[in-house]
């Protein structure tokens, strides 16, 4: 790379509008923008656009200084020295500046608000690079000339080696690590950050998320961003997403949709998949059928405690809640439950059908809200079993979507300290 030798800093938001003025001191025009190129070692500037032409770019070797005044050339000014756009140069105003960027550290996005130049020697030669992109408030207030007011602030800098290389000159700025710092946020913040972005900015985050992450991220989104974020989606992506969500999750966003939109998701899904969401959504709105998830852990009364114990490391991945055991026959009608703690303690060889609580709370599919509400706040309970008139199991209302549902204004964090003391109020078990 050869020695690097900083000559002069300086921000783009300092040097645009400013006039250009050549060789003899005439005025050729104003900075409109500058043209980068960005090469294996760094983004450099190899042109200025001017303001009174839109295809005038003159190259940077032609000007001899910069300064917050003026932009200076070191030659006559005349048409016959301007240059076109090359292919694989960009408007560093247009496609940098005020652009987003997530910041990783905070989970949030953060706006592109200057850009930080340098003027260096490179192996003996002169050239304009980036130095790094200022996402901080100081930067902000600089382009609006009044920086005078946060000079005690400390400014915020990104530097160029986390930004990834323009693939065009359309694509969002991005982050060269996001990808491997992105697994570290909690869903919950991705869900944010999605929330926060526009429809571009959005699609691109979803298609760097792994599928896991993506799905985790979405079932923390409120309904409406939830069926922003499918729409926006192809066909193919969007029902995959939905293919893999709780069935329950998957019903609430395609009830949402239109019915052609909706058909056309359900026949790409898995026909398994698809036809537990497709029961789900016969139910009425608020009814303990709209709201439960057909994902529970059932197993037969015969299986014994050690067992069981196998069998759960095989399904828990796929299961939205395992801490109750719900004990069926071959009809998958409902005969008992037992806790996670219960089954843990139990000896291996002892039969789930000799540790069960028979007598079960349960609730129908029809009930509706204010009954289900009652219920799980009654006797502590994290899951509500929903069965039929014929006592068959149809799946489970859990607590997070009884609360979210009832106070829908507050955020699921807000139930956490209600959701603990639920949680330890369940060595009351299922039973009356």
């Amino acid at each position: 790379m050869g020695e690097v030798k900083i000559l002069k800093e300086f921000y783009f938001s300092q040097v645009l509008n400013k006039p250009i003025v050549d060789v003899q001191g005439r005025k050729v025009g104003r900075v409109k923008d500058m043209v980068m190129r960005w090469d294996s070692l760094t983004p450099h500037v190899t042109a200025i656009k001017v303001a009174k032409g839109v295809h005038e770019m003159i190259p940077i070797d032609r000007v001899s200084s910069i300064n917050p005044q003026e932009i200076r050339l070191s030659v006559n000014y005349s048409p016959d020295i301007t240059v076109p756009l090359q292919e694989d140069e960009t408007f560093i105003g247009k496609w940098l500046l005020d652009k987003q960027i997530i910041d990783l550290k905070g989970s949030k996005l953060v706006r592109v608000n200057d850009l930080a130049l340098s003027w260096v020697t490179r192996n003996h030669k002169q050239i304009l690079v980036l130095a790094a992109v200022d996402i901080g408030i100081r930067g902000l207030f600089r382009r609006l000339g009044a920086e005078f007011f946060v000079r005690r602030m400390k400014n915020n800098f990104l530097s160029w080696q986390y930004i990834k290389p323009l693939e065009s000159r359309s694509s969002a700025l991005q982050l060269t690590r996001g990808k491997e710092q992105l697994r570290e946020l909690h869903p919950a913040d991705v869900a944010d950050l999605l929330e926060t972005m526009g429809y571009k900015e959005r699609t691109n985050l979803i298609h760097t998320l792994d599928s896991q992450q993506a799905i985790d991220a979405l079932i923390e989104m409120e309904l409406e961003a939830q069926v922003e974020v499918i729409n926006q989606l192809d066909e193919d992506t969007a029902s995959d997403l939905l293919e893999e969500m709780p069935p329950d999750e998957a019903a609430d966003i395609l009830g949402e949709l239109s019915i052609e939109k909706s058909e056309t998701l359900l026949r790409l899904m898995e026909s398994e998949e698809a036809e537990d969401v497709r029961e789900l959504m016969k139910y009425e709105e608020n009814t303990a059928g709209a709201l439960m998830t057909t994902d529970y852990i059932g197993f037969p009364l015969h299986l014994t405690a050690g067992e069981a114990i196998d069998k759960l490391r095989e399904l828990a991945p796929d299961a939205e809640m395992i801490y109750y055991v719900y004990v069926v026959d071959e009809k998958e009608t409902l005969e008992g439950v037992l806790s996670l703690r219960e089954l843990i303690i139990a000896r291996p060889s002892t039969q789930l059908k000799d540790i069960m609580h028979k007598k079960v709370v349960k609730i129908h599919p029809l009930e509706n809200t204010e009954k289900i509400a009652d219920i799980t706040n009654k006797y502590g309970l994290l899951a509500l079993p929903v069965v039929d008139e014929d006592q068959k199991m149809l799946g489970i209302i859990t607590v997070d979507d009884v609360l979210e549902l009832l106070i829908p204004e507050r955020g699921k964090n807000e139930f956490d300290s209600w959701f603990a003391v639920r949680r330890r109020q369940t060595k009351r078990g299922q039973t009356e």
